[in-house]
């Protein structure tokens, strides 16, 4: 987006002229990124136009377009018509764009339906209960857009293993404030060597992965104190978690650092040169994997840098 756009955006939302906003919403067809490997999932909140602005250059492998908490009541139809707006301008990325709507009940029926015609790589539901709520989700969510679910209730959590009811369900997230909260559990549990704690994170973990899907690790708030973010992200990885929830670009740093399999790194690089290399000589220089994302020069001099740095 050019400079005198992001102006625009700026004038029409301090003026909150929603109508001026919804009409720079270009239904559009974007190149989706179906990469499961994300090891960083970086919160933002769509009514912030200025953290949107910064979506290339993050080093999140996914972003969280983040429409629920965080976002007041009066935000959330200019949070809505911002977040469709960048999906429309961001045709390919290289982090996976995921827009975490509103509760089914309150109002995040009406904004799948109509970030359908955005096609954002992923629907993130919050709250999600049930099994009938996921098939009614998929009932509406366009075919080629993954749904992703937050287990951050009661109810979820003892239906965990019957939620992935169609391959379109990719991802849970642990959810572990609002759980706790539900269960009636202080929060003050939530230590590394409290037991209940570690209960929850190994069958959240091993029930995830018998059903085919990637689980997300609960977002540590206390983001200035990167220290304790590192000790839970050490204890997460040891346990067999490759993915943590970040609200923070100092969280997100650290967690692709901590995640990273150095013998994965590399068989991934040599992949990526070579898929460059083979497309380069065709004519083009900028593509999309189905594993690996989007692949541009950038990327592609990166992947052999690595490479070219273990060599010498």
């Amino acid at each position: 987006m050019d400079t005198i756009f992001i102006q625009t955006l700026e004038s029409l939302y301090a003026s909150k002229d929603l109508k001026a906003l919804d009409a720079l919403a270009t239904p559009t067809f974007r190149t989706l990124n179906t990469s499961q490997k994300f090891r960083s999932a970086l919160m933002l909140s769509c009514n912030n136009i200025k953290h949107l602005c910064k979506i290339n250059s993050l080093e999140a492998d996914a972003i969280i377009l983040n429409l629920e908490d965080g976002v007041s009541a009066k935000e959330k139809p200019f949070a809505l018509a911002l977040c469709a707006i960048f999906l429309s301008n961001l045709k390919e990325c290289d982090k996976k764009l995921i827009v975490r709507v509103n509760p089914l009940d309150e109002g995040g029926y009406d904004e799948i339906a109509y970030l359908n015609q955005f096609m954002p790589d992923a629907i993130r539901v919050p709250k999600i209960r049930n099994k009938k709520e996921v098939q009614s989700v998929l009932h509406l969510l366009k075919d080629e857009i993954e749904l992703h679910l937050s287990i951050e209730t009661a109810e979820s959590w003892n239906n965990l293993s019957s939620l992935r009811v169609d391959k379109r369900v990719k991802a849970f997230y642990l959810g572990i404030l609002d759980l706790f909260a539900d269960m009636k559990f202080p929060h003050s549990m939530i230590e590394k060597n409290n037991p209940t704690m570690r209960y929850i994170l190994s069958h959240f973990l091993v029930t995830s992965k018998a059903m085919g899907v990637k689980p997300v690790s609960f977002v540590y708030q206390e983001f200035r104190d990167l220290e304790k973010f590192s000790e839970w992200v050490a204890l997460e990885k040891e346990m067999g978690y490759d993915a943590k929830g970040c609200i923070s670009p100092d969280q997100t740093k650290l967690a692709n650092a901590m995640f990273v399999d150095k013998e994965e790194e590399l068989r991934r690089a040599k992949i990526i040169v070579k898929l460059f290399e083979m497309h380069r000589d065709e004519g083009i220089t900028g593509f999309v994997d189905e594993e690996y994302g989007f692949i541009d020069e950038p990327i592609y001099k990166g992947a052999l840098a690595l490479l070219q740095g273990i060599n010498s």
